[in-house]
């Protein structure tokens, strides 16, 4: 209600009646329609997503990262200067109001005369300014919006307007009125669309709702009421508003077409002067200054939360996801989000070209949110919306098509809008390359590995292949394969492979047979005791390793788990070490004990070296391992003991920077000075159940197990997971 009911009204009825006559009734009722239907599907994905970020975080669960980043890069620019537009206007409109109350005498100074900055063409900036760093201080000492007595009383406002409109309409003769509406279309369908492409942002602001979805109570049925009881109520104002002003605004000399024509901007105030008098005109200042006041509040409070969202999935600075203890409040989103409106109320050359990109962004955005609304209710097989649409697929794509179209027509009428909107883009994609992309890809590979439904909704069925040859290994590689991929999201494709000639006769030779027999009766058995939905393949061939390779690039497979019984420190080739130079997805290599059980691993010990390049598997394989239970994952790092202080610090930085990147704040880190590395891990990995350890594969003749990774399997009894990340 803040954002959408008055400031929109105000500013954009002249210019829709300017352009299209009365028919700007018309106009707005099917902007109205249009905004109805984008409610709708906001309203179905924020049930379904009932998060901060509106459509950023809509994006962000169903398209990669990199189109999430832009879409909550652009809506957050165009909230932002949204802000600022109605901070100028909150600026020039109490000037106006303080300029008047001087001349009306109701405010008299000392030598009777105005104060000089009245009339000082930065006054309306200094009062934007001061009200934005005002309002940025208040919102971070408090969670919610506020304003709620400033929406009440400007409603009043409005409503006396309207009735003080159709009292005014029964006083005067029908054939006057119905003289006032004709012609109606001014300027024929083609202004009509115009009219509508104008003013469709008039009813921007149910969209905030989303943005701060994540502090609503009982989303799923709050959400979607707020929305349409906003629109709902805005357009009870604005119709009879509108309606009013043309058969009652005007003594009749000029149309209304050519009277807001003369002066767009203050059309509202001259028709209400002339049906309630002098008290229209103050009815209308006093409006204004409430509703860009409450407008301005709204921006600010959404656009924080779409930069909280942001740094919360590492696209935009840690510092802004921060939150005040006492409130819940994101301080330092608030703040930066304050001072950009503030910088932007200096800098801006041409305030109307960016109020056109912010308008043509949002159509934008609109439209991306009707296309996310099908593709969720697509692939939401597991969970789907709370709410939902009726008339789906009719509703998102009708209202899909006209968000589209009015930003097709945004764009060619403004072209200042485009331009603006690219520049800003250009920014967004140097900072994003330079500073956030590694840290928001590693984060969006830890959400998806916590949470795998998000495979589904950006239309992935990942695989992964679990070659198995040794009974004793089946439970152990079953277990692990559905920890990183759950069969409801994904795919477990277990192969067997019966090692035997081509030539191979079964009644014969039933040694093969009988090999396979006993494989496939532990992995049957495996499967149903722990759950797991799994297929089973079966090939003969003589080479049992090229046949691995072989299936793995047939199913084109995102991950193949091997299982190893033991390592020696054998450095010649092992068949398995060949394999591996011929695939192309990531490795995971396991190790462990005939009895062993994946969820008797509490404890998971990573040694790093300090190299790095297995960040995005490490990092799904950490989440995906603590999805469905806690465990307490210890980053180690050992040094020489002859490491210098300042070098000790500097390590201690780059393992506090690998932890957070690939595990979050909540591990453990431990640097350890030492010459005997080994014995160090051996001693730790004692009390761990389960150690991590990455391998370079730099090609086919490239060894995965080197003396290091040797080592440590020798002098270790635990589980070991060794991972190796396609190249």
């Amino acid at each position: 209600m803040g954002a959408i009911v008055g400031g929109g009204i105000l500013a954009l009825a002249g210019v829709a009646f300017a352009t299209t006559g009365p028919s700007a009734i018309l106009a707005f009722a099917l902007n109205g329609v249009i905004a109805v239907l984008t409610a709708l599907s906001f309203a179905e994905m924020a049930s379904k997503f009932p998060e901060s970020g509106g459509t950023y975080t809509f994006s962000r669960k169903v398209l990669s990262v990199e189109a999430a980043f832009t879409v909550g890069w652009v809506v957050w620019f165009a909230s932002i200067v949204a802000a600022v537009l109605y901070a100028i206007g909150f600026g020039s409109f109490t000037t106006l109001l303080i300029s008047e109350l001087y001349a009306s005498g109701i405010i008299t100074s000392a030598d009777g005369s105005a104060p000089a900055w009245l009339g000082a063409s930065w006054s309306p900036s200094a009062i934007a300014i001061a009200t934005t760093l005002w309002l940025g201080m208040l919102m971070t000492f408090r969670s919610s919006g506020g304003g709620a007595w400033i929406n009440v009383a400007k409603v009043l406002v409005f409503s006396v307007l309207i009735v003080g409109g159709f009292w005014a309409l029964t006083q005067q003769p029908i054939a006057q009125s119905t003289r006032q509406l004709r012609p109606f279309l001014g300027a024929g369908w083609g202004g009509l669309i115009q009219a509508m492409g104008y003013s469709f942002i008039a009813l921007q602001g149910f969209d905030l709702i989303a943005a701060v979805g994540g502090e609503v109570r009982e989303p799923a049925k709050n959400i979607p009421r707020a929305m349409l009881f906003s629109l709902v109520i805005a357009l009870c104002i604005y119709l009879p508003l509108l309606f009013v002003l043309v058969t009652v605004g005007s003594d009749g000399s000029l149309p209304i077409q050519e009277l807001a024509a003369a002066d767009p901007e203050a059309i509202v105030a001259i028709t209400a002067r002339h049906y309630l008098g002098t008290a229209g005109y103050w009815l209308v200042l006093v409006a204004a200054v409430l509703s860009m006041f409450s407008a301005l509040q709204a921006n600010l409070f959404a656009a924080s939360r779409i930069a909280l969202a942001m740094s919360r999935d590492q696209n935009l600075p840690s510092f802004l996801s921060r939150l005040r203890e006492t409130s819940g409040s994101p301080w330092g989103a608030v703040l930066v989000t304050s001072a950009l409106c503030c910088l932007l109320v200096l800098l801006l050359p041409d305030v109307a070209a960016a109020g056109a990109a912010s308008s043509l962004i949002f159509l934008v955005t609109f439209a991306i949110a009707h296309w996310l609304t099908i593709l969720v209710r697509q692939r939401s097989v597991l969970v789907p919306p709370p709410f939902r649409v009726r008339g789906y697929p009719a509703v998102p794509v009708l209202g899909g098509l006209a968000c589209l179209a009015l930003a097709v027509f945004q764009g060619i009428a403004v072209p200042q809008a485009g331009m603006i909107t690219v520049m800003w883009l250009a920014i967004g994609g140097v900072l994003f390359l330079s500073l956030f992309a590694q840290r928001a890809r590693l984060k969006d590979v830890s959400n998806i590995a916590a949470n795998p439904e998000l495979s589904r909704l950006r239309g992935k069925s990942p695989l992964v292949l679990v070659p198995i040859a040794n009974p004793n290994n089946a439970r152990a590689m079953i277990a692990l394969a559905d920890t990183l991929v759950p069969a409801a999201v994904g795919r477990v494709l277990v192969h067997t492979v019966v090692v035997a000639s081509d030539q191979w006769d079964p009644s014969i030779d039933p040694q093969p047979r009988a090999r396979m027999h006993s494989v496939m009766t532990e992995i049957l058995t495996a499967s149903t005791e722990l759950g797991v939905r799994c297929e089973t393949l079966t090939t003969v061939s003589p080479s049992p390793m090229e046949e691995i390779a072989r299936v793995a690039k047939l199913h084109q497979c995102q991950s193949v788990l091997l299982g190893l019984s033991e390592i020696t420190l054998d450095s010649n080739d092992t068949p398995l070490e060949g394999l591996l130079g011929q695939l192309a997805s990531d490795v995971v290599v396991l190790r462990a004990p005939k009895d062993w059980h994946l969820d008797a691993s509490q404890q998971i010990l990573v040694p790093v070296g300090g190299r790095g390049g297995h960040d995005y598997l490490l990092t799904r394989l950490l989440s995906s391992l603590s999805r469905q239970q806690q465990r307490h994952v210890k980053f180690l790092r050992v040094v020489p003991t002859d490491t210098l202080r300042s070098d000790q610090k500097r390590i201690r930085k780059e393992l506090d920077r690998t932890s957070q990147v690939n595990a979050g704040r909540v591990c453990e880190r431990e640097v350890v000075l030492s010459n005997d590395p080994i014995a160090t891990i051996a001693e730790r990995a004692g009390d761990a159940g389960l150690v991590i350890l990455g391998a370079q594969r730099l090609g086919p003749r490239r060894k995965l197990f080197g003396n290091f990774t040797r080592e440590i399997a020798m002098h270790t009894d635990c589980p070991m997971i060794i991972i190796s990340r396609s190249g």
